[in-house]
């Protein structure tokens, strides 16, 4: 019989990032490796803050061991966004995506709004210990980079295995020659930082245009920001794309940037690169950092300095022997990440 296999995630509802496509893309792979696999995803609420206990409450209490409909035993569950790592199963395996990082590596900074008060103070330190708790409950425990893996030895002093995840289109992407665009594709929030790429655009010398794809809450504000910094006519939000136009997308560009705020892993990275183009990225980007070497696999610059992103960016328009090295050393970089080789070491755990 065929192993049955629940693959658990939160997921707040109407949003989709990098998360929900990943645990949908391992669905697929797993079933095209012969497993039986269905999704358990349970709405996230973190507002008000007592919600997120409640979460954690909730992804404990439910069965996730047999079936109900024919009594058949899940073999195993592979659980990736917090809180869904908390489930109650002999056979637990954690793929970290990340933890809830505003009582974690974003405390004290601006994207987080937990405070000193003695209440955030008490659920900051009852959540840790669930964490702690019940990683160590899994069979083995991955996470997406060795940012992730980090941040889990920092914080909760628990060890993890690096796996890192393919894009869920691999395979597909390709490299159609190196136009006249640098291509950015995330949510739009303040993490991903696309404001520095807007003003970057205001300063550029070069004829170079600049294509962002995807939807979130800074829409409107980046918007504002283009016309307020005269790169209006360079820009085009493209909002959502589809999975064909996103290849080609990526096919056809210069180069991609992706520079968020310490990045759990980005796909985006991979989606690029795997296209065989140059990455442009910040020093405190995280994850993404364990891809891109500057001036090897990519152009790095420091964060939140728009004047350099956009000497960066006239520098690939300019000199195209720089840009094509550097997409052909990309592309080597991140070859060996497949999904065969990612479902072999889940699976043989």
């Amino acid at each position: 019989m065929a192993l049955r296999v629940a693959v658990c995630t939160a997921q707040e509802p109407f949003e989709v990032g990098g998360a929900e496509v990943l645990a949908d893309a391992l669905i697929e792979h797993l079933r095209a490796w012969g497993c039986t696999v269905d999704l358990v995803r349970i709405p996230l609420s973190w507002d008000p803050r007592e919600d997120l206990i409640k979460s954690y409450l909730v992804w404990r209490l439910i069965n996730v061991k047999h079936s109900i409909s024919d009594n058949l035993p899940i073999d195993r569950v592979i659980a990736l966004k917090f809180p869904s790592y908390v489930v109650d199963h002999p056979y637990k395996v954690t793929w970290l995506i990340h933890q809830f990082r505003q009582i974690y590596d974003l405390y004290g900074t601006p994207y987080s709004n937990f405070d000193n008060s003695p209440s955030d103070v008490q659920l900051r330190e009852a959540i840790r210990r669930i964490d702690i708790t019940t990683l160590r409950e899994s069979r083995h425990l991955f996470s997406i980079s060795a940012n992730v893996a980090k941040r889990l030895t920092r914080y909760n002093n628990i060890e993890s295995e690096v796996l890192y995840p393919p894009p869920s289109l691999d395979g597909s992407f390709h490299n159609d020659g190196y136009g006249d665009y640098v291509l950015s594709v995330s949510r739009l929030n303040l993490l991903k930082r696309v404001d520095v790429l807007v003003r970057a655009m205001g300063l550029v010398k070069t004829p170079i245009r600049c294509l962002i794809a995807g939807r979130g809450p800074d829409m409107e504000e980046l918007q504002t920001l283009a016309r307020n910094v005269g790169a209006e006519r360079r820009i085009d939000f493209l909002g959502f794309v589809d999975n064909d136009r996103l290849i080609q997308l990526y096919a056809g560009a210069l180069a991609a940037y992706y520079a968020p705020v310490d990045e759990d892993y980005g796909l985006a990275t991979l989606e690029a690169m795997k296209s065989g183009k140059p990455l442009l990225t910040a020093s405190d980007s995280g994850g993404v950092l364990e891809f891109v070497e500057n001036r090897v696999t990519g152009l790095i610059s420091a964060p939140n300095d728009a004047a350099a992103l956009a000497r960066n960016l006239d520098e690939l328009y300019e000199d195209r022997n720089l840009t094509e090295s550097l997409g052909a050393k990309a592309a080597a970089r991140v070859a060996h990440i497949t999904w065969e080789t990612t479902i072999r070491r889940l699976l043989e755990v």
